[in-house]
């Protein structure tokens, strides 16, 4: 009998427990959401090769505080943010295709802060169409998103001369992950 019992607790206990995790998962879940941000770069025609070139974006407006308070939550609340996504969309010459490129990494930088090396993209294929997709860093870039704006530099290595600038649009997701309940 007094097996039964401590079975019993045992299992009244495994399960609250599990309950009590799940629970928290789904409280995480609703302090966590991504923020997105659009910018452009130029690509200057050029016929130099394999010399790296760098561009800078305008500064990109973060709207951190409001996007926070859309999600009910503000910046000293922040706990985490990471890039999980940054995709290169070729908008002009209309033919053309990321095949120039041997090579790109970006760069964040904001007022204050050094600048961070958060994705990149080596051996880039001749076949790489009009939209790449970068590998992300795994950093925590809370500061730079809690700052009012912060600027990419961009850094490419082309192995084919360009003839025509290149238009790119540079989008970015960042996950945010905020404390539960301000704790």
């Amino acid at each position: 009998m007094l097996n039964k019992t401590n079975i019993t607790i045992k299992t009244l206990g495994l399960t609250f427990m599990l309950a009590t995790l799940f629970s928290c998962n789904k409280v995480d879940k609703l302090t966590q959401f991504n923020i997105g941000y659009t910018s452009e770069i130029t690509i200057p025609a050029n016929t130099i090769l394999s010399i790296p070139i760098d561009i800078l974006t305008p500064e990109v407006q973060t709207n951190s505080e409001s996007k926070f308070n859309v999600e009910n939550t503000s910046k000293d609340l922040i706990e985490e943010v990471k890039l999980t996504e940054l995709t290169l969309d070729l908008k002009s010459p209309s033919n053309a295709d990321f095949s120039f490129l041997n090579e790109i990494k970006v760069f964040i930088t904001a007022d204050g802060l050094g600048e961070s090396e958060i994705a990149a993209k080596t051996n880039i294929p001749n076949n790489s169409g009009a939209s790449l997709t970068l590998e992300t860093s795994d950093l925590n870039l809370m500061e730079y998103i809690k700052k009012d704006e912060f600027k990419l530099r961009v850094e490419t290595i082309t192995d084919e001369a360009i003839t025509q600038d290149h238009v790119i649009d540079i989008k970015t997701t960042f996950f945010v992950d905020a404390k539960i309940l301000g704790q």
